[in-house]
């Protein structure tokens, strides 16, 4: 056996030198913080002082300066995630990726981001172009001068990073709007509905804002069947198109008067509800010039700070939600597929040839096409290259996309730069209207103590004879169908020193019933804004500490609302005695160390399958649905008018009735828990299976990689709560918390040094920096960080770029 030592040594030996090189590695990938940088495409030196946490100050000569450092910044510390978002806005995800993201390629090669987005440059004036040059800059100028070594992204997949474009920057600002858009899908799900239900009953499903009626629309399922629409008509769309529109996604923002603070100043809170990712979609950083001093929640991809605080003002955004997507069914000649028809006749198709480029495979050629609307949606998938015939006899139609975040001067960097410069509530309002997607409730204080609220975006008029309202696909050949231009940007709604003493918003109803102009019927259910607005009330003057109570606040006004019909319920279950215990003290609050909330959220999630699936096409089509939104209005006005047919089963021959599916959905529920958490229900706790989980593409979906790249923590909270928390309500993993409140910050208007900020993982995205989930816990626990600060590791950047 004298061969065992040396294979020993020969073992301990690699394991030695594999363990250099990542040292060595580590070394080199890590991103340079102190001393001094030589870098092309800078004129004069930019520094970058970094704290204990990564947050830097980048102050250099002048603005163009700043953001030079700051997209450098972006580089050093996000370079895998700005890959990401540049493969998302370019479709060219399966270069890295491979087959599996093939279709999501392909829909965003129809949607045309990338072409927008080069349209939208040539559109851009002198300022907001310097501003976006600087700041792709200061990404290629680490890239080619500085990074030493790929992030561990790059070298698993075996791909390089390449050089950021203006056009990067453009395709990522429309993808954000892509995220806060919804209509289009609703449209999509209230067609396919209509060919197995009255509208009546769709409307019922899909209701109205809470004391208003169903918008009066032509019978659209009639329509649909005498053009013979069948029901595979953009179900690929939908099926290959990236997340959006997803009910939850939202945001709370709120700010008071010095008239009701204990400082007599105004105070500003503001927590935006995104997809969870790791590392977040936030940066924080804080910027310095001459004339130019900002700091707050940055974007990487986007050359500005998005929601935060200057010398004079503080802002926070949250989703206004308007109707700005419009699907349209246009009509195919049938002797001639590349012609389709308009008020005035047939027109061509535009056309474009794309060529996919797929890891490991052959490339994917696609043609998409483009009508006087906009995008053809359908195009992405082989039910659009079949014809889209509902019939085989029947005329064949395409699927056209209108939606203002499209439009070639929809960019919105002009409007950003305006709205972090100014320097009253006055001179913001006035910068916001130049604002145009995605359309935001933004709210703002300046320190002579003014409040103010603009819903700043670009809102389309529809005719007066459009009998659809934008809820469902319109026949693209009605002229009556087209929209009407937009409304002008003095006219959104806005309010300027209230009264009242404080403004908030929380994506509810935005305006009163006399307002004149339409902007949506598909408003959030106000459950957090009516919470917001009872915790402002409660006290006379509030402080930094009880607006972070508000925004740590886990009473879930949904709950509430739901838990007089499950205290009714009956369970037949061996566990039903100790869960009924359980429920009896519980009144809402979804703490993450308790059991009530849990067992109320799988006995929802089984009623509301009980309730739904059925008529929506069974467990498949209803669960593929239920990510995009919880039909959580619908189910509390089945419950309010015990209504018998929506209660009863088709599929079965008995008529169940309302009060059998809440103590069968409760067996069910206590079943399926029983299963994941065992028998013991003192064991139970809502944290357990609610944990916010933190995205990483793609390493997400590799389950052996997942763990190393992905943020977990428990949570409490729900869709309904202040601090949100929601659930899909479908796959493996149903009550994972993965839409919440990606940022949190408190702005103080007397002392700017009192603001405070927390973002949800950490400011590096190298996963063996300490920074990576630095910021994990503290965001759980709802604890925060000051906003202004100073750098402890000091890097210059000194420019070869003579000055002009």
């Amino acid at each position: 056996m004298v061969w065992m030592p040396r294979i020993a040594a020969v073992l301990l030996g690699l394991l030695v030198a594999a363990a250099l090189l990542a040292v060595v590695w580590w070394q080199r990938v890590a991103p340079t913080t102190e001393g001094r940088l030589e870098v092309t495409g800078l004129a004069g030196e930019v520094s970058i002082e970094r704290d204990a946490v990564g947050i830097p100050t980048i102050r250099g000569a002048n603005r163009d300066a700043v953001l030079f450092g700051l997209g450098f910044a972006h580089a050093q510390d996000r370079l895998w995630q700005l890959e990401t978002h540049r493969r998302i806005g370019s479709g060219r995800l399966s270069e890295a990726f491979g087959s599996a993201a093939v279709d999501n390629d392909k829909f965003l090669r129809a949607l045309g981001v990338r072409r927008a987005a080069a349209a939208q440059w040539q559109q851009l004036d002198k300022d907001a172009r310097a501003t976006v040059l600087a700041y792709t800059a200061g990404i290629n100028a680490y890239l080619n001068g500085h990074l030493k070594a790929r992030p561990p992204e790059f070298l698993i997949l075996g791909i390089h990073p390449e050089a950021w474009t203006p056009e990067d920057t453009l395709a990522w600002g429309i993808m954000m709007a892509w995220d806060l858009g919804a209509n289009w899908t609703k449209e999509l799900l209230r067609m396919r509905l209509s060919l197995s239900m009255p509208i009546a009953r769709i409307d019922q499903l899909m209701p109205p804002y809470p004391g208003e009626k169903s918008l009066p629309v032509r019978d659209y399922a009639a329509l649909y069947a005498d053009l013979k629409i069948g029901a595979t008509l953009g179900q690929q769309a939908l099926l290959d198109a990236p997340e959006s529109g997803v009910e939850g996604v939202g945001s709370n923002n709120w700010v008071v008067a010095g008239s009701h603070t204990v400082s007599g100043k105004p105070l500003l809170a503001n927590d935006p509800h995104l997809k969870l990712t790791t590392p977040s979609l936030w940066y924080l950083a804080r910027l310095e010039a001459p004339g130019f001093k900002v700091a707050g929640a940055t974007m990487p991809g986007l050359p500005m700070v998005v929601l935060g605080q200057n010398e004079r003002i503080a802002w926070g955004f949250t989703n206004t939600g308007p109707d700005v997507q419009d699907i349209y069914l246009e009509q195919i000649k049938q002797d001639d597929a590349t012609r389709y028809r308009t008020p005035e006749g047939w027109a061509e198709f535009q056309s474009f040839s794309e060529t996919i480029r797929v890891k490991g495979q052959a490339d994917v050629v696609l043609t998409t096409r483009a009508t006087r609307h906009g995008p053809v949606i359908s195009d992405s998938g082989s039910i659009a290259m079949a014809g889209l015939t509902g019939s085989p006899a029947g005329p064949g139609y395409a699927l056209a996309l209108r939606w203002t975040a499209l439009d070639v001067d929809a960019s919105s960097i002009n409007a950003g730069l305006a709205i972090s410069g100014a320097g009253s509530v006055a001179e913001f309002i006035k910068a916001a209207e130049k604002y145009h997607a995605p359309m935001q409730n933004m709210v703002v204080a300046d320190v002579t103590g003014n409040i103010g609220f603009i819903a700043a975006g670009r809102v389309p008029l529809r005719r007066a004879d459009n009998d659809l309202h934008g809820l469902a696909p319109a026949p693209g050949w009605e002229a009556r169908y087209d929209w009407n231009g937009f409304l002008a940007p003095g006219k959104t709604p806005r309010e300027i020193n209230p009264p009242r003493g404080w403004i908030a918003t929380a994506n509810q109803r935005i305006h009163g019933p006399d307002y004149p102009h339409f902007l949506t019927s598909e408003w959030t259910v106000p459950y957090r804004q009516n919470r917001i607005e009872s915790l402002l009330k409660a006290r006379p003057k509030h402080d930094k500490e009880s607006l972070h109570r508000i925004q740590a606040d886990i009473f879930s006004l949904g709950a509430q609302h739901l838990l007089p019909w499950l205290h009714q319920a009956r369970p037949t279950h061996a566990l039903g005695p100790t869960a009924i215990e359980k429920l009896a003290s519980f009144e809402g609050e979804m703490r993450a160390a308790d059991a009530a909330p849990l067992i109320y959220a799988a006995w929802s999630r089984e009623l509301t399958r009980a309730v739904f699936a059925d008529e929506m096409g069974g467990d498949e089509a209803f669960l593929r649905e239920v990510g995009r939104g919880d039909f959580r209005a619908g189910l509390e006005g089945v419950l309010e008018r015990d209504d018998a047919w929506w209660c009863d089963d088709k599929t079965t021959p008995a008529a169940e009735t309302c009060a059998e599916l809440i103590n069968r959905s409760l067996d069910r529920a206590l079943d399926e828990l029983q299963q994941r958490l065992g028998a013991d229900l003192a064991l139970w706790q809502w944290g357990a299976v609610h944990q916010a989980r933190a995205e990483h593409r793609p390493f997400s979906k590799v389950k052996a990689l997942a763990p190393w790249f992905e943020n977990r923590v428990a949570t409490g909270g729900d869709t309904h709560t202040v601090n949100v928390a929601r659930y899909h309500l479908k796959g493996d993993e149903p009550y994972l918390n993965e839409h919440a409140a990606g940022v949190r910050a408190i702005y103080d208007l007397s002392d700017a040094a009192n603001s405070s900020v927390m973002h949800s993982s950490g400011q590096s995205g190298l996963v063996l920096s300490p920074d990576y989930r630095r910021f994990v816990a503290p965001w759980a626990a709802v604890t925060d960080l000051p906003l202004w600060g100073r750098g402890e590791r000091k890097l210059v950047l000194h420019g070869l770029t003579a000055a002009k």
